[in-house]
């Protein structure tokens, strides 16, 4: 039986940095012929201790949806598909280039840090209320970032894929360089989509964690805000009750914005693709429990959270 702190294969420990930082410098090695990458090497402890509250201006990560298991469990989905990618390709195809892939993993490492709080800032309770703009603060962080870490020519491009995995922006219209990095970028969205949906505690996830981040970042129970349609819900219940036409939205962002990028994941696996069956799998479970959420979702979810952050207040369950 799968554990509910591991990924789809059942193999990689998603609440551990050391363990997915390993296998995705296992990957870039395969690729690149064992060549030194550094970069990456860092980036993973790195990643640890700003969601530990390690880092001397920022306090640890308090969101418990999107938190440091979601970014492994996404940066392990991107590198696997960047190497089905990379075994895909076919004549007149570009080969991904070994920067092109740690800019992809930094991205997804990085893609929801915009949740972290400054210890200075005195203005928001929880990393939540960042929700609406957490994108662009993760991309801003992101190209200071890359630029310390020596590769500052592809700031500017790490920021930008990074908008690949909000709504802050339609996919299509995402400005990037050339066919290569808008591929990636699709790459990333689908890799933020695929892990979250296909995690084994996705469900319990949504009620209990996800339905209170909304709330704390003004998306719960409204419609719409600066002229823009928003999701409305009214309890993580309901959010659960909503999973199957949210995954039905999600693959038309899948199929259509993001151009079937998750089909490099079958191509990495050599077979059947575990991320969309383990998304079926969720999907048809939550068909299966409407109206019955407390008995029939009773699967604990790790928490990765530090001792000092924060709980939620109790009273956000419900509107």
């Amino acid at each position: 039986m799968r554990r509910n702190d591991h990924d789809v294969t059942d193999s990689i420990r998603t609440t551990d940095a050391a363990a997915v930082g390993g296998e995705v410098l296992r990957i870039y090695r395969t690729l690149y012929n064992g060549a030194p990458v550094l970069e990456l090497e860092r980036a993973f402890p790195d990643t640890a201790a700003l969601y530990g509250g390690l880092h001397p201006d920022y306090l640890p990560c308090d969101t418990e949806y999107h938190d440091l298991q979601h970014v492994l469990d996404v940066t392990l989905a991107m590198a696997r598909l960047m190497d089905g990618y990379q075994k895909a390709r076919r004549t007149g195809d570009a080969e991904l280039p070994r920067d092109v892939f740690v800019i992809g993993v930094l991205a997804a490492l990085y893609h929801d840090f915009g949740y972290l709080r400054r210890r200075h800032d005195h203005l928001h309770r929880f990393g939540a209320e960042y929700t609406l703009t957490h994108v662009s603060r993760g991309a801003a962080y992101l190209r200071r970032y890359v630029r310390e870490l020596g590769l500052a020519p592809l700031a500017p491009v790490a920021s930008t894929l990074v908008h690949y995995t909000g709504y802050e922006r339609p996919a299509e219209s995402i400005r990037v360089g050339d066919t290569l990095l808008r591929r990636v970028g699709q790459m990333l969205g689908t890799a933020d989509i695929i892990a979250q949906m296909s995690d084994r505690c996705y469900l319990e996830k949504c009620r209990d964690r996800l339905f209170p981040e909304f709330v704390l970042g003004n998306l719960a129970g409204r419609k719409r805000r600066g002229g823009r349609t928003l999701p409305s819900f009214a309890s993580g219940d309901e959010l659960v009750q909503k999973t199957p036409n949210f995954y039905q939205g999600a693959l038309k962002r899948l199929d259509l914005q993001l151009a079937r990028a998750y089909e490099y994941a079958a191509r990495h696996f050599g077979g059947p693709n575990p991320y969309l069956d383990e998304m079926k799998k969720n999907v048809a479970y939550a068909q299966s429990v409407a109206g019955d959420h407390s008995e029939g979702l009773r699967r604990q979810p790790p928490s990765t959270l530090a001792p000092e952050a924060k709980p939620y207040p109790k009273d956000l369950m419900k509107l």
